[in-house]
């Protein structure tokens, strides 16, 4: 299977005889992150099998989750001991001794850079020049008879003590895990001469060398780096981050003319007579290392985001510096237009301004990625040739969709969830796109101002015609729609808000769920109305009767 810079293969099938292996297996990749593992169920052990599917989950999505400050290796490392507890405990609740057991080879990728674990006698190898090298160690006993007795397992006691390793990887090189059923039956030559064939021809390899009877489990994983990263390739370029920065200053060629934030990080700059803007890496990366893949990552997405709902941005080929170029866009925010007019936008203004954000949202999810901060701030208002358009800027901000980056974005417009620590997704962006027009038609806040680390309270907000009657009711169904608190109540992706903005005649009446009945279905309540009133009537009347 190709996934961009990584080809990776996997094949599984059980020992001769029996109905279900204990093996678990996954191949994948998140982002800029392959990772590849196998687990071998202990097959003397009761809840072997139940082991392996367990450290096999955990791990992946300890990974999916993994905190942005933390290294591969350390995140490994604690995602490897927390398993070990959780299989440990679980036998002893279980069975008062430890039952869940299993091997585990596992490594994660990113960029050129490898890491590594081993616990058990799954091995890991890197193949290199048609070179079969073992990067795992096993944990097996080296006693006369006793090379099969495994030493060390997941779930054999409340601390493991795992083999971890890293590596250089270059262009070309495979990396093999498979569970020991695999070694078994292939001698070292035999899997180097076939891994370029992939999993299934190793696989099938052992199933003819022993005529369908395999002794044991056997599970095979592969993954190739094609290529190195991009992201990778731009962080590993030796370039200066300057400390200090002045008008009049040139750099590559751009003469600096003014900053534009207060960090004098991001300046107005001119080339040749042309104005462009130039953003610097923060002098922290210098010396933090999250600090500076966050910015490589903000210049890789600027770079490759091309359309027409962003500024243009480049990144030099011979640049000295680490910056990255923008288009220069001489346009108000939107921010700036609702508070210096100090009167909302227009209807039209309003749908259109949806559509954009919608359809610019829609852009960057076929590319797995989502802006996470879209607010007033973020939209340029420009003057095009066939009236009014709009942009959005502040790449630093655009992440991959289900990121789980706790409350990135700026608290007003987030959704309830995400202060929950839920992933950002089309629904989450689709919440911050229905605060920015509810905003933009009644320049207020649905839920008022948060402040950042505020966990605020969701009450039920005012329905947008309250603030501005010039909206129509469709209008505010879409827009009240688009802010529930429920996600399940929430528009769930992009084209059905998209849709319904542009067939008004389609638009359901929404009323949010807390509301009381009157404003929720006038006709239900009258009609329950009616009848309690006669039943009320009819209970006097004979009680009338009966006096």
């Amino acid at each position: 299977m190709q996934q961009g810079p990584y080809q990776y293969t996997q094949a599984t099938a059980v020992a001769h005889g029996k109905q279900e292996g204990d093996d678990a297996h996954f191949v994948g990749h998140f982002g800029t992150t392959c990772m590849g593992i196998v687990c071998d169920g202990v097959g003397s052990a009761r809840a072997g099998r139940r082991a392996a599917r367990r450290a096999v989950n955990y791990l992946k999505e300890t990974f999916q989750r993994r905190p942005q400050a933390w290294s591969l290796c350390k995140t490994m490392a604690v995602a490897v001991e927390n398993i070990n507890r959780i299989l440990y405990r679980a036998g002893m609740e279980d069975y008062e001794r430890p039952e869940f057991l299993s091997t585990l080879a596992m490594v994660v990728v990113e960029g050129d850079q490898l890491c590594g674990v081993n616990v058990g006698d799954s091995p890991v190898y890197l193949i290199r020049d048609n070179g079969l090298i073992q990067l795992s160690r096993a944990h097996v006993s080296d006693a006369p008879g006793m090379e099969h007795v495994l030493t060390q397992a997941l779930g054999a006691q409340e601390t493991v003590e795992p083999f971890f390793f890293t590596e250089t990887l270059l262009p070309g090189d495979r990396l093999l895990l498979c569970s020991d059923g695999l070694t078994a039956v292939l001698s070292p030559e035999e899997m180097a001469q076939r891994v370029h064939a992939g999993a299934g021809a190793l696989l099938r390899a052992a199933e003819q060398k022993v005529d369908g009877r395999l002794p044991d489990d056997t599970t095979v994983v592969t993954c190739q780096v094609q290529e190195i990263h991009p992201v990778q390739q731009l962080k590993q370029m030796d370039l200066a981050i300057p400390e200090k920065l002045a008008p009049d200053d040139v750099i590559d060629g751009y003469r600096l003319i003014r900053s534009l934030i207060q960090n004098d990080r991001t300046w107005l700059a001119d080339k040749n007579g042309r104005q462009c803007v130039l953003k610097f890496a923060p002098v922290e990366a210098r010396r933090d290392e999250r600090i500076l893949d966050a910015f490589v990552h903000e210049a890789w997405n600027a770079n490759r985001i091309e359309g027409r709902f962003f500024p243009k941005a480049w990144i030099p080929e011979h640049r000295t510096a680490r910056y990255y170029v923008m288009e220069y866009i001489h346009a108000p925010s939107l921010r700036y237009r609702l508070d210096t007019k100090q009167k909302p936008l227009k209807v039209d203004d309003a749908i259109a301004l949806g559509c954009f954000l919608l359809k610019a949202e829609q852009f960057l999810l076929g590319r797995d990625l989502v802006h996470g901060d879209l607010k007033p701030e973020n939209i340029l208002l420009v003057d095009g040739p066939k009236g009014r358009e709009y942009r959005l800027i502040d790449f630093g901000s655009i992440v991959e969709v289900f990121s789980t980056i706790s409350r990135a974005g700026t608290p007003s417009y987030l959704a309830p969830e995400r202060f929950e620590g839920v992933p950002i997704s089309e629904s989450t962006e689709i919440f911050a796109t229905g605060v920015v027009l509810y905003e933009a038609l009644t320049r207020q806040l649905p839920y008022g101002e948060v402040e950042p680390f505020q966990t605020p309270t969701f009450r039920r907000p005012k329905p947008v015609r309250a603030f501005n009657r010039n909206v129509p009711a469709w209008l505010e169904a879409v827009i009240m729609k688009a802010i529930e608190v429920d996600p399940e109540r929430r528009y769930g992706h992009y084209s059905e808000m998209l849709f319904d903005l542009t067939h008004p005649d389609k638009v359901k009446p929404h009323f949010d769920s807390r509301a009381p009945l009157l404003e929720r279905n006038p006709l239900a309540f009258y009609k329950w109305g009616f009848w309690l009133m006669l039943v009320a009537n009819i209970v006097l009347l004979v009680a009338f009767m009966h006096r």
